[in-house]
């Protein structure tokens, strides 16, 4: 086998591991944010639409006052009485937490009170309940 032979096929493996690679990645949901108290993940509509499907965490509307929730919500509590509603968080400090609110404000403010409270996976939907209707889907009243 020539020298020029022997390059081409090491040049073609090298494409098919990297494709190979890139195929088996894992498809990442969400963007990282942070607070004074730690990091979280942000999420748009059709990603929490997905993470629905096969719901594996606890979904908190934190909006005041109340205006509907979205399907398959878990809890309401006020966001600025997450310090005091303990009680009825996951006692799990690990558990996947997702948050909501109107257009994002008061989630942010309980997704850093929930970070302070040492939990360590904080979710929060990008625009609330405002972009979950923009998108088309209903609320629960």
């Amino acid at each position: 086998m020539s020298d020029k032979t022997r390059k081409f096929w090491i040049l073609v493996g090298i494409l098919m591991l990297a494709l190979l690679l890139a195929a088996c990645q894992a498809k990442t949901i969400g963007q990282q944010a942070s607070t004074d108290n730690g990091s979280y993940t942000v999420v748009s509509v059709q990603e929490l639409q997905e993470l629905l499907e096969d719901k594996d965490f606890t979904l908190i509307n934190v909006h005041t006052p109340w205006q509907g929730d979205i399907p398959q919500t878990d809890q309401r509590l006020a966001y600025d009485q997450i310090e005091q509603s303990l009680a009825q968080l996951p006692a799990e400090k690990d558990t996947k937490i997702v948050v909501y609110c109107l257009t994002s404000g008061m989630a942010k403010i309980a997704v850093n009170s929930l970070l302070g409270m040492g939990y360590t996976d904080i979710w929060m939907l990008d625009g609330g309940t405002t972009a979950w209707e923009e998108e088309g889907f209903s609320l629960e009243k």
